[in-house]
């Protein structure tokens, strides 16, 4: 088995994968209408040549006889590329349990602290067993839970967590000093942005009273909230995205 980085010929060996592992791990859960939509959605001819040429997103697939059998598409915040999420992980049902998705992993983390990552995050649904053992089993700490629309249902979906320095693993709070007063940023509480992600702020390290939001696009703690919970920064206009649905299927 050799695992590297995707090239545009593998596209429809990813696609592959991905009907395969979404059809065996979720199609009694979810529906078949459910996963053909997430199908149709993420792995549409023109997206996904899109997402294998974009500058911000890296995919490494393990192939085996010649042929695609996992891969993870992952996707560095910009500007600063400080962190990367494992949007996708996928194993072909007939190669589980041959070490395929841990060898992925391991890629996928190097390439994130080669592109100067310090922390990795993935997300799986609760209702996958094997993917939430996986991660626990690998160092990742479980930082959130939130629910995620599918079809018309609605499930939990759990986050996962790690994150590292030069010197090894590292706490997901970071110390800022905000007109003289220290300000705790979560590292691992992280809402979308369209230009980067916000991260919830607090004035203590127990994590008990909120600060607001630091937008990580400028820097800023300037942030608004109107009526509705949409985000906004007032020094750059970086905004709150709508969530989606990410997993990884192993």
């Amino acid at each position: 088995m050799e695992v590297r980085a995707a090239v545009d010929d593998d596209a429809e060996g990813i696609r592959t994968v991905a009907r395969a592992s979404l059809d065996a791990s979720y199609a009694d859960a979810l529906g078949e209408d459910a996963v053909a939509g997430v199908l149709e959605k993420w792995y549409a001819t023109d997206r996904l040549a899109d997402r294998i040429d974009a500058e911000s997103v890296f995919y490494v697939v393990a192939e085996s006889d010649g042929a695609v059998v996992g891969f993870a598409e992952v996707e560095l915040d910009e500007p600063n590329e400080s962190a990367a999420e494992i949007q996708w992980l996928h194993v072909h049902p007939d190669s589980r349990g041959e070490g395929v998705g841990v060898a992925l992993l391991e890629r996928a983390e190097e390439r994130a602290l080669e592109r100067g990552a310090n922390r990795v995050e993935g997300v799986v649904l609760a209702a996958n067993d094997e993917g939430n053992a996986f991660y626990h089993e690998h160092g990742y700490e479980r930082v959130g839970t939130h629910t995620v629309e599918v079809g018309s249902e609605s499930f939990d979906e759990h986050t996962y967590g790690k994150r590292r320095d030069a010197e090894g693993p590292a706490d997901f709070l970071e110390e800022h000093d905000v007109n003289g007063e220290t300000v705790y940023v979560a590292l691992d509480e992280r809402e979308r942005g369209s230009e980067a992600p916000f991260y919830v702020a607090y004035t203590d390290d127990e994590r008990e009273n909120t600060y607001g939001y630091y937008c990580s696009n400028c820097g800023s703690f300037d942030i608004v909230m109107d009526s509705m919970e949409r985000v906004e920064c007032a020094d750059c206009e970086n905004s709150r995205k709508p969530s989606r649905w990410d997993s990884a299927y192993l």
